[in-house]
């Protein structure tokens, strides 16, 4: 059963409100309710391939960059027996004709070299079954019937095949669907993947080395685009195993059993009602993916969990309408949206939850794209910056220099709508996504660029702190990445920040004078924000590889690991001189590095037993720690749309974990005897030590964070003070003291670890708090729904995207 948790009031009563009519006509009124909004495009070019239906239509259809289509008259698709064949016409079909057979046994043959193909065409209520082998093994059924005519649909595909030659084959099984009047399967296109071989040459990697001279050497630093680590044995395992369906540009874990993924606009191959998502639920033991309908864009946009459990995801890019892979995506304008999502309703299976919208109550005060997100300590959600329309650099005429709450508050005599920032006003031009974390006193950290500061909510009051070093800027398109390393009582809950990567590049050149072979830093800094802290200033330390776009990963010990990123460049795409593919930045880092907190610096950094990927993970990657202990990795994407070219479009997920995990009867396992936690009270874990110190144990709650671009919105670990009641062999009866104040961990849900020594348990959920919904202020929501607008009037088009420097 599903937990039920009380929703947001007027939130449930919009939603509520819903008529069934409304639900059933969603996508055929994005198009008129898209009138009078702001255009955009999420990257530069136009498509040379595309027809008129797919300028008026978001279908599947799509040939990636690096791709090709053989439509279904070309003559190396062979049909047999070619009589059970028949040709049709229609002007919204791939070249306006496909090929459609009734007969049992029809098949239809390709024979391609690459590494990848996709099969297009009809679905129906008079459409069958079909057989898809692969070098004459069968690979998949797949079933086309539909209640409606859905036409250029992905039927099928597979990528990622050893590069070389392959032969695919479509046969009619002969069988149906139950609700299906007929057997037909049709071929209107193929779309192959060439792929390229293994060790190719890189183009760009002499440029790269003189560049690198130009760097000041750091002391012990590894090659600058060595993946090597020291030959030790392994001590992680890395494999890769399922696929989003859509691009993974965030991720947020929802529940045990699932990840909530979302993606910009695009052709994704996962489809839901006869278009691309661009949003799913990845289930982490199967790893199959539900698409979920999205209805504004979603691109760069931010998240949080709120204190009743539900996932608000905030901000985004305009309407798409021109310059991309289809003239209307008929999607709505996201800069103000809000989409909420409530884990509650989901069962274990991921079914029965989907994301709401309701944009004439439920949205943002001002346009926000590329905005951060903080959970603050009543469980609402603060929203800083970002900008007020799609670009790239940020600048003053772009810049959405304020804050704002979710729900709207009426603080500091605004009443809901944006409280103005110095600080952001301040940081340009490169400060979007900025790092921010709640800490123990219920302040806010906050960097951006070269800058940091701590914000009191409260009182409306920012104060400034040392200056990051070197020239090093962190925040996009200069982005690094950062943690609030582990808070606990032994310390009195000293709020520690570390910050790892971004570039020392001027973020007042233009795109054409920067160069995707400009080094990384490799630099972290790390204060701890205390008087006397912020008196000794930043910390510095070298990481052994420089890194632009990693993702900080907080584990149960404490520890960090680092991964993704690129060793040059900066990120986003098509705004830089050799450009890789589209791709801004290069020389991929594909060996994870642990940083260990607790040892003197100098001996902080390992990637000793830590195993190299060969998937590059580039501009839009995530990262994220998972229940059952893994670290999932996926993503990267620097490019307009779907891409097949390098650095290509990348759904893989890979998998990182010790090795010890794999021995269940070494492993830590514990039982949580409930699932709320109020501040202030006490509650009891069962644990068994499975062999284990019980000196070494240390209870780990911890907040996984809503992860995009590098940024880990919340992430968050507390240990929690215990002590033994009962003893029983290896098994231990604990009395555990929830965090004192909401303050130390802000209302929400959570992950309870159990941590022995080195190795770490499968995680507890639990919501901390009351479960109750943030304050709500229906004065200050009335006022901000008068003082904002979800339109945009088409008088202010955006000539500019991400792929085109904002001017």
């Amino acid at each position: 059963m599903a937990r039920m948790i009380p929703l947001l009031s007027y939130i449930s009563f919009v939603i509520l409100l819903i008529p069934l009519t409304l639900a059933k006509k969603r996508f055929s009124q994005r198009r008129q309710l898209s009138r009078g909004v702001l255009e955009a495009w999420n990257g530069q070019g136009d498509h040379d391939f595309m027809d008129e239906y797919a300028k008026s239509h978001f279908t599947p259809y799509y040939i990636p960059e690096g791709s090709l289509s053989l439509d279904d008259l070309d003559p190396v698709i062979v049909y047999t027996p070619i009589r059970a064949w028949s040709k049709g016409r229609h002007p919204s079909l791939v070249g306006h004709t496909m090929h459609i057979s009734s007969a049992t046994g029809a098949r239809a043959d390709v024979n391609f070299h690459g590494i990848g193909i996709e099969w297009f065409g009809s679905m129906s209520a008079k459409h069958g079954i079909a057989e898809v082998y692969i070098n004459d093994t069968l690979n998949a059924k797949v079933d086309t019937y539909s209640l409606t005519w859905l036409k250029r649909q992905r039927l099928w595909g597979v990528d990622h095949l050893p590069f070389g030659s392959h032969r695919i084959a479509i046969v009619n099984t002969g069988d149906k669907n139950p609700g299906s009047g007929g057997i037909f399967i049709d071929i209107d296109a193929f779309v192959v993947n060439p792929g390229q071989p293994q060790g190719s040459i890189h183009p760009n990697r002499a440029l790269w080395n003189d560049i690198s001279q130009l760097i000041e050497p750091q002391k012990d630093r590894q090659s600058p685009y060595s993946d090597s680590s020291t030959l030790v044995p392994p001590q992680w395992s890395l494999t890769q195993s399922g696929e989003t369906g859509v691009h993974a540009m965030q991720i947020a874990v929802v529940s045990a059993t699932h990840a909530i993924i979302i993606d910009k606009v695009e052709h994704n191959p996962l489809t839901i009602n006869g278009h691309p998502a661009w949003g799913a639920l990845y289930d982490l033991r199967t790893n199959e993916a539900r698409a979920l309908d999205i209805h504004s864009n979603s691109f760069c946009a931010g998240g949080t969990f709120l204190s009743n459990g539900s996932l608000i995801n905030v901000g985004g890019n305009p309407v798409v309408v021109d310059r991309t892979g289809a003239a209307d995506f008929g999607d709505l304008n996201g800069l103000q949206g809000v989409r909420l999502f409530h884990p509650q309703l989901c069962d274990e299976g991921g079914a029965g939850c989907g994301i709401i919208e309701v944009p004439h109550r439920l949205r943002l005060a001002s346009p926000r794209w590329y905005n951060t997100v903080v959970r603050i300590d009543d469980g609402s959600a603060l929203i800083l910056g970002g900008s007020t329309r799609g670009g790239w650099m940020n600048n003053a005429t772009t810049n959405n220099p304020t804050l704002e709450f979710f729900p709207p508050k009426n603080v500091h005599g605004f009443n809901g709508v944006p409280v103005p920032s110095p600080f952001l006003a301040e940081t340009l031009n490169s400060n979007l996504f900025p790092i921010a974390f709640s800490l123990p006193d219920s302040r806010v950290f906050v960097a951006a660029n070269r800058d940091a500061m701590i914000y009191d909510w409260k009182l409306n009051v920012e104060r400034r702190l040392p200056q990051l070093p070197n020239g090093v800027r962190v925040t996009y398109p200069m982005t690094g990445t950062a943690t609030l390393l582990p808070l606990t009582s032994t310390d009195n809950y000293a709020a520690v920040i570390l910050i790892c990567g971004g570039s020392a590049i001027e973020d007042s050149r233009p795109g054409y004078d920067i160069d995707s072979q400009e080094a990384a830093s490799d630099q972290c800094v790390r204060m701890e924000l205390s008087e006397s802290g912020i008196q000794r200033g930043w910390a510095v330390e070298q990481m052994p590889q420089a890194r632009l776009m990693p993702d900080a990963v907080l584990l149960p010990t404490g520890d960090v690991l680092i991964v993704n990123g690129a060793q040059s460049g900066i990120a986003g795409y098509g705004n830089v001189k050799n450009q890789i593919g589209n791709s801004n930045a290069d020389h991929p880092t594909l060996t994870p590095v642990l940083y260990r907190p607790s040892n003197p610096i100098g001996s902080r950094f390992s990637s000793d037993g830590l195993p190299t990927s060969n998937i590059p993970r580039l501009y839009h990657s995530v990262a994220s720690l998972v229940p059952d202990g893994r670290v999932m990795i996926a993503g990267s994407n620097p490019n307009l749309d779907r891409s097949s070219a390098r650095y290509a479009t990348e759904y893989r997920v890979e998998w990182l974990k010790p090795l010890w995990m794999d021995d269940e009867t070494t492993r830590p396992v514990s039982t949580v005897n409930t699932f709320l936690i109020p501040f202030e009270t006490n509650f009891t874990m069962t644990i068994d030590l499975k062999g284990g110190n019980p000196d070494l144990i240390k209870l780990a709650l911890m907040d996984l964070g809503f992860v995009t671009h590098s940024v880990h919105m919340n992430s968050r670990l507390v240990y929690l003070d215990f002590a033994v009641e009962q003893t029983n062999d290896s098994t231990l009866t604990l009395r555990v003291k929830a965090p004192p104040h909401s303050s130390l961990y802000p209302p929400g849900p959570g992950w309870l670890y159990l941590v022995v020594g080195d190795k770490w348990s499968n995680a507890s959920h639990v919501l901390v708090g009351d479960g109750s919904n943030p304050p709500e202020d229906p004065g200050a929501l009335e006022n901000m729904l008068a003082n904002s607008n979800q339109s945009i009037s088409l008088d202010d088009k955006a000539s500019t995207g991400e792929g085109a420097e904002a001017v």
